[in-house]
């Protein structure tokens, strides 16, 4: 096994891994990610107990205790290319030993739960409703840097969107994983499931048309209307594709949680996307507390 180089694994002066600014014993095994650093707080303000607090650049990171559930809280900033940041940067927090520079013999899993916002791409997912992502659907080519793989319904569900799309002749192949079963399980009751498709932009990459026109027009459309077996695409936002791919890549088990704040059919916005995001996380940590890790 090859001791990984300091140009590779870059560790600061108080020995932090280096983007996060965390130490291996400041993280949990059971993590919350957000998008907004400043919704790292609205996580934490519901710990009974917070033990560490760190903040380099857009990344936030608060560690603390729900009763006995150790848990930390992660703000991964916008968008896959910093998903790439946090998720290898979490797996070399437990799993690199950062005196050696050596992976270590005894891998460690960890939970995953990304509790975001979201656009509804069905008119029965109403602003103000929460989704659990069965599948991360990605358009935005990050795991096509990597080597991993899919099983046999990945691969089905896949080529039936490719060939529903055609995206993949003008834009980046497209990519998919699965939510961690071991998580998913835990949130039925009060969520709709499906597909979440990330995509690699806000505006045009999800169809929004303000002085740019689009290349592609119809992509509402032909999201809103691709199904499989008993699967539909439900919602688009992100980051949820590189989650799930570079989790299950490396062995973690990952949800994404959605607080629906917009209904790109009915053209609705959530009046109250604030209120509805703290609804969720209150219901999720109580998933957590009881039932997860």
């Amino acid at each position: 096994m090859q001791r990984i180089a300091e140009s590779e694994l870059i560790i600061n002066e108080r020995g932090a891994i280096y983007h996060l600014n965390v130490r291996p014993e400041e993280i949990a095994t059971n993590i919350i990610t957000v998008g907004d650093p400043d919704r790292v707080k609205e996580v934490s303000k519901h710990f009974d107990k917070i033990e560490y607090e760190n903040h380099h650049r857009e990344f936030v990171t608060h560690t603390g205790y729900l009763g006995k559930k150790r848990i930390s809280a992660v703000s991964t900033g916008i968008g896959t290319d910093n998903i790439d940041i946090v998720l290898n940067e979490l797996d070399a927090l437990v799993n690199i030993d950062f005196e050696t520079r050596m992976i270590k013999d005894k891998i460690t899993q960890l939970n995953i739960i990304r509790i975001g916002t979201s656009g509804s791409l069905q008119k029965d997912i109403p602003v103000d409703s929460f989704v659990a992502s069965t599948h991360g659907l990605g358009i935005d080519n990050l795991m096509n840097f990597y080597n991993y793989d899919n099983n046999e319904e990945e691969k089905q569900l896949l080529h039936a969107f490719v060939t529903a799309t055609q995206m993949h002749t003008r834009f980046s192949y497209p990519y998919i994983s699965g939510a961690g079963i071991s998580l998913i399980k835990h949130f039925v009751k009060g969520f709709h499931h499906g597909i979440t498709v990330t995509c690699p932009g806000f505006y045009g990459p999800q169809g929004r048309v303000l002085r740019l026109g689009v290349s592609n027009p119809f992509l509402i459309d032909r999201l809103t209307d691709f199904t499989f077996g008993p699967y539909r695409i439900t919602n688009f936002e992100m980051e949820t594709a590189g989650i799930y791919g570079l989790g299950k890549a490396l062995n973690h088990h990952c949800l994404s949680l959605s607080a629906i704040v917009a209904n790109r059919i009915e053209k609705q916005f959530s009046r109250d996307g604030n209120a509805t995001v703290e609804k969720l996380i209150v219901k999720t940590l109580e998933i957590i507390s009881r039932e997860v890790g």
